[in-house]
């Protein structure tokens, strides 16, 4: 997937999205979880629609099990958007940004 910065950045400028995105943090949780987590005070569409905004960015990954789908953190996509957030922002900072797909595994 694509990263896009300003995509991530307008995910995490709703509070909502934020506290979604704590519960979602190494665990993965369904759409009535969160609205459980949430005390009610967000309903499902809503939740689903917060979803939907975090999917696109591509903060959340997403597990289908027949009707139910279940959201965790793509930990790894949110490292890459906040490096390049740094990239983009604070060019001077003194930063590696390393990309998943750049890594390389050797030995065992």
């Amino acid at each position: 997937m694509n990263v896009d910065p300003l995509l991530f950045a307008k995910a995490l400028a709703d509070e909502t999205r934020q506290e979604i995105m704590k519960h979602l943090c190494c665990v993965w949780l369904s759409v009535n979880d969160i609205v459980e987590r949430l005390d009610g005070r967000v309903n499902q569409p809503t939740v689903s629609h917060h979803l939907k905004k975090l999917e696109e960015a591509g903060l959340v990954l997403v597990r289908r099990d027949g009707k139910h789908h279940f959201y965790t953190l793509d930990q790894e996509q949110i490292t890459v958007c906040c490096g390049l957030l740094v990239q983009s922002f604070a060019p001077d900072y003194r930063t590696t940004v390393i990309r998943p797909d750049e890594i390389q595994v050797t030995g065992a």
